[in-house]
Parts: C-alpha cells; structure tokens; sequence
C-alpha cells in the first residue's frame, strides 16, 4: 500500500486549469501546484492572467498562463501546443472555464443560448480532444470536468446553463466509456453554493438568496472554493485511480435533501 503522503503527490505531473485566474479554478490550480504540479491556466483576458500570475507569487508559487479561447479549435490547438513546449505534455486537465448567463427563456435568444453551451459544453470537448491523444500515448491521464448541482436539476433563468451542464455530466461519462481502457480517469465536481466574489452581493445578511442556502444546506453555510479544490486533487491523483465517470457533488448535502430547514428536525 502507498503511503498516503506520496499518494496526493503530483511532483512532475503538467496540470492545465481553463479559465483558472480567479475563484474555484484559482484555488484549484494552486492546490494542485502545492501537490507538486507543474501548472498551466488559461484565459482571454490578458489583466486576469496577470493577476493570476501575481497572487501565484505570492504564494511562492510558479505558473504557466496562455491566452486562448476554449471555443476555438484553432486557438486551442495553438494554446496547447505552447503548453507542451513549454510546460510539457498534458497529465491532468481541469475543464474549468464556463459562464452563466440568468435570462428567462422567453427573453433569451438563440445567440446567447448557444453561447452558453459554447463555453460550458462545446469548450470541455475541444480542449479534452486535443488533449487526450498524449494521455493515451502515455496511457495515464485525468480530466475533471467542473460540472453543477445544475447538471441534475433545473431552476428558473438559468436553461442554458443547465442544459450545458446536464449535457456535461453525459460527456463526463461518455469520455469515460471511450478512454478508460487507456488509464484515463475522466470525472467530474459539481460544487454546491461557493463564496467567491460573484456570489458576494448575494450572500449578504437578508438577502433571500442567502437565506434559502444557510437554511436548504445541511452543513449550514456555503461552500470555499478551497473545498472544491480539495475534491480536484484527490480526482487528480492517483487516489481515484479506479474512479471513473463519477461526478462528486461538493455541496453540503444540500442536494441529499433539498427539502431541509435548519432547525427542523435536528437531534
């Protein structure tokens, strides 16, 4: 048996996080360099790849960051290629990248429906396409798509995202069914209500928001991106290596029983 300090020891592994400049994909992206990876982000925006970079640093970490668009072939095919000279072939991939957009169905247009799907569906398959023909080289690799509690349930204004992620849930297993026979563990998170800063101004004292997840979430309270994080590094290492097509909800139970009220029915 392992030692379980070796076991979570990604020293010599090249990990790429899309979209990994700020909140989960930030705190996933560094836990993964403390465990010894080499890391890669990705983003469009030049001012957040800086940022990036610099609260790296101050953590005394490295990072490799690259600007390319997750939606374009060509642009991927490009980002990656500078990854492998720089960094290194691919070892785990981390399907970050995605965005939201809260727009009732009647008022949304085709555009913006596509969009969505784009980036949160489209975007997971052309970067782990371009990706995964050197794991399978290598016969070793990991992809962890970052689905939803959306990708099992629907709410209102958010179709898009939710059919995006409902669709990423059935990639994350078909990924699964075609490239398990090569060593390849392809999982994916779905996190529950997390405080990063696009969630600050909901998750104020009174604003009914915050009172339906302090009191639907078992745990009472939201979810850190540090937890989300902690689930990306046991799906990165070699402790899930018999784990496969599995999406491991990060939530604070609140799925396990969304009927829940704190205060009722407590021991």
């Amino acid at each position: 048996m392992k030692d379980p300090g070796k076991l979570f020891d990604l020293t010599g592994k090249v990990a790429l996080v899309t979209g990994g400049t700020h909140g989960i994909g930030l705190a996933t992206g560094m836990l993964l360099a403390r465990a010894g990876a080499k890391l890669c982000v990705n983003d469009i925006q030049e001012d957040k790849l800086a940022l990036c970079h610099n609260a790296y640093g101050k953590e005394g970490l490295d990072v490799y960051t690259f600007n390319f668009d997750v939606t374009d072939e060509k642009q991927v095919d490009r980002g990656i290629s500078e990854i492998e000279k720089t960094a290194g072939s691919i070892d785990i991939l981390v399907n970050n990248a995605g965005i939201i957009k809260r727009i009732p169905i009647l008022n949304m247009s085709v555009e913006e429906f596509r969009e969505v799907i784009d980036v949160d569906l489209v975007a997971p398959m052309i970067v782990a396409k371009r990706v995964v023909p050197g794991m399978i080289e290598k016969r070793s690799g990991k992809i962890i798509n970052m689905c939803s509690m959306m990708s099992v349930y629907g709410r209102n204004t958010v179709s898009a995202y939710a059919s995006a992620k409902g669709g990423l849930t059935l990639l994350t297993r078909s990924m699964t069914c075609e490239w398990a026979k090569y060593n390849i563990q392809a999982n994916g998170i779905g996190p529950g209500y997390i405080a990063t800063a696009q969630t600050a101004p909901i998750r104020e004292d009174g604003h009914p928001f915050n009172e339906l997840v302090m009191t639907r979430t078992p745990a009472g309270r939201w979810g850190r991106p540090e937890d989300v994080a902690n689930a990306a590094l046991f799906l990165a290492s070699e402790a899930s290596d018999f784990v496969n097509g599995h999406i491991l909800f990060v939530d604070g139970g609140i799925l396990a029983n969304f009927g829940y009220v704190k205060g009722e029915n407590e021991i």
